[in-house]
């Protein structure tokens, strides 16, 4: 078995775990209550704040579009709610028993559609996609899988496609040293040797390169444009607040984000939305 392909299981085994419970009326009660959720997760939840930029909601109605690694299908769903026709993917089979019980319970102006198994092995029309998105999604794949889904990807985007990824970013070596030193739930410090030691060999995440300059270099090769924009620099440091301020205090950071120089913000940020667009067709 190929390294692509333990990879592959180890993620399939660990998220039917994560998604064997999920509550589905809590996604439910977002999507009922939409531009209120909406309105506080784009401006406090790092990974709501990175897909939405530039209120991408506003961009979904009617539109064909694929996520890959749809998970809990909370996202899936936003979009399906917002008019958008959603076909999600997941290595995941219990993420297509969310998506059932989703479209028996709330009527979307197009059902959900789930595109079960792994990604690379389905079959699906060529320029057929308008927007591919991916929220924390990337991370989980070998470097060498990521350039088969970009080839497969560019393949069934229609030519003026885009794709639009939010991903932990590794930018600095030293924030990331740091980083794996404090412990956050359901992660041991580094520190810890044999804890971190067992945690890592049921860590999901392979070994890989995170870095925005390495999405700059695949989007260089497979699109004609790129745009990556920085997420998280200041908003990272809410870990060490106490709860009663974390949320005031990511909803400050990541406006005063904005003031910061671009390459300041690239150097040090946690995270990562990654936009490429107009597919290179062979």
């Amino acid at each position: 078995m190929s390294s692509s392909e333990k990879n592959t299981l180890k993620n399939e085994k660990h998220y039917d775990k994560v998604y064997n419970d999920i509550n589905i009326q809590s996604i439910l009660n977002k999507i009922e209550n939409l531009e209120e959720f909406m309105a506080d997760a784009t401006k406090t939840d790092t990974s709501w704040v990175g897909l939405y930029q530039d209120n991408f909601q506003n961009q979904l109605k009617g539109k064909k579009i694929l996520e890959l690694g749809c998970g809990d299908c909370t996202n899936a769903a936003v979009m399906a709610a917002y008019g958008a026709q959603v076909y999600a993917n997941d290595i995941s089979q219990k993420s297509g028993e969310i998506i059932k019980k989703l479209n028996a319970s709330y009527k979307f102006e197009s059902e959900i559609k789930f595109i079960e198994g792994d990604f690379l092995k389905s079959k699906i029309t060529n320029n057929f996609y308008d927007i591919v998105v991916g929220k924390a999604f990337v991370h989980h794949l070998t470097n060498e899988q990521e350039i088969e889904f970009t080839e497969k990807i560019v393949s069934i985007l229609k030519p003026n496609g885009i794709v639009r990824y939010f991903e932990p970013a590794v930018n600095s070596i030293f924030l990331d040293n740091l980083r794996w030193l404090i412990p956050v739930p359901g992660r041991p410090s580094k520190i810890q040797r044999v804890k971190f030691k067992n945690w890592k060999l049921n860590d999901p995440h392979p070994e890989r390169d995170n870095s925005s300059k390495h999405y700059e270099e695949i989007g260089k090769t497979y699109f004609e444009e790129i745009n990556i924009v920085p997420i998280g620099s200041i908003e990272r440091f809410h870990r060490i607040l106490p709860k009663k301020f974390n949320r005031k205090f990511r909803r400050f950071a990541f406006r005063l984000e904005k003031k910061l120089p671009h390459s300041i913000n690239l150097s040090i940020t946690r995270s990562h939305l990654i936009e490429y667009k107009y597919p290179k067709k062979p």
